[in-house]
């Protein structure tokens, strides 16, 4: 398996791969024929909770990242659903976050390496 990341409003390209979104909320102003989404992986995307605590503040990507990982471990079904249909491919995590580092694609990437 071969990840990497990009912002789903970057155009497609086919080095993507498998183009997956992680979001749990569609982007805004992007049609679903624009991003050209393989599959839509809400379910391994951060709770709403989470999600709307964290706020992108870079102070909290510490605790944001242990907490997203613990949801992740205490729902291991969506995240062993995306790793079988990646497979041994490539596959490209999609996020419409402005932060290109501090996002839950980029922790959701670290942690399925973690697992392979």
């Amino acid at each position: 398996m071969k990840l990497q990341l990009k912002r789903v409003y970057e155009p497609p390209a086919d080095s993507d791969g498998m183009r997956i979104l992680v979001d749990r909320l569609w982007p805004r102003g992007l049609s679903k024929a624009e991003a050209k989404i393989d599959f839509w992986a809400k379910e391994v995307a951060p709770s709403s909770e989470l999600r709307r605590w964290y706020q992108h503040e870079p102070e909290k990507w510490p605790e944001f990242q242990r907490k997203y990982l613990t949801e992740l471990q205490s729902h291991p079904g969506p995240v062993q659903e995306l790793i079988a249909k990646i497979g041994n491919g490539r596959a490209t995590l999609l996020f419409s976050s402005k932060e290109a580092r501090l996002n839950n694609a980029a922790a959701l990437k670290e942690y399925l390496e973690t697992l392979l």
